[in-house]
């Protein structure tokens, strides 16, 4: 049986605790969730970092699970495209049950292999993707098999899974583990060991962009403006990297149709033409840009 499944004899009566003491308990071992990601942090950095080189140029962000995992894994894909700009068509999510089951339970789905091997042949998969895969027990069938066919293709296979004997790791390049142990309730991985995969998600995603030049001076200098209060805090950003004026920097945005990037350039006084050639010629990252276009 994988540990997180296990019954803790010490929560074998909760039920008639008083709910004073359950929640101290349940925080607990919250607690104890986010202390086994620690032991995880040099595999997390290392797999961001082979990550990043896949996808300077090209590539996808595929995120696989099921269940619990699979909600937790699309949660943290779905926030890329606000906070750092990263495009709809370079992320991808294969759930056991398909995007119905994030809403509706579509549990018996995570033993289906073949399922998950038709949903990422439908992504027409390549080398240049990334694959993650989530599942606390790290023996679910589906997200096993996604891992396999990431490896078959030559895409990066990055295994997140709770359990340290988990299969799901033998068909990994990174292989994540936090190992959670018994949940307080048993079996309810929702709880220790959703908490730890949200917390490894949520590093190895921002890592990822940090790499790839998305965040400068701890800003999210790709992040989409959406509604009056982030087009608020872009105009900010101009102002505060580039030192010119609010108004230049509202002109600048709307020249750039709300590239941030480029407006800081066009403050510090080049030309949209200019801005976007050394946005090109960094990769994006605006540091280099910015000595670039002082060097010239």
């Amino acid at each position: 049986m994988a540990s997180t499944e296990a019954v803790n004899p010490r929560f074998a009566t909760i039920e008639s605790w008083p709910l004073a003491d359950a929640v101290e308990a349940m925080l607990e071992s919250q607690f104890t969730a986010i202390a086994a990601v620690r032991p995880a942090l040099a595999e997390i950095a290392c797999a961001a970092a082979a990550a990043a080189e896949r996808l300077i140029v090209r590539g996808r962000l595929i995120y696989v699970g099921a269940g619990t995992s699979g909600r937790i894994a699309v949660q943290d894909g779905v926030e890329l495209g606000p906070t750092f700009g990263w495009a709809d068509d370079r992320l991808g999510f294969v759930i056991a049950g398909g995007m119905g089951a994030l809403s509706h339970s579509a549990e018996a789905a995570e033993d289906d292999p073949v399922e998950a091997r038709t949903a990422l042949a439908a992504l027409n998969l390549t080398a240049d993707d990334v694959v993650i895969g989530v599942a606390a027990s790290g023996r679910t069938p589906f997200t096993i098999a996604a891992l396999e066919e990431a490896q078959a293709v030559g895409a990066l296979a990055v295994a997140i899974a709770n359990n340290r004997e988990a299969p799901l790791f033998e068909a990994a390049d990174h292989a994540i583990l936090a190992e959670t142990g018994a949940e307080v309730i048993a079996g309810s991985t929702r709880m220790k060991a959703g908490t730890a995969q949200k917390v490894i998600l949520n590093l190895f995603s921002t890592l990822v962009m940090l790499a790839l030049g998305r965040v400068y001076h701890g800003l999210m200098v790709d992040m989409v403006i959406s509604n009056d209060k982030l087009a608020e805090r872009a105009v900010n950003m101009v102002v505060d990297l580039a030192g010119c004026s609010t108004s230049t920097a509202r002109r600048a945005l709307a020249d750039t149709r709300g590239d941030i990037k480029a407006s800081v350039l066009i403050g510090l006084g080049a030309s949209a033409d200019t801005a976007t050639a050394a946005l090109a010629a960094s990769n994006g990252h605006l540091g280099p840009a910015i000595a670039a276009m002082r060097q010239g």
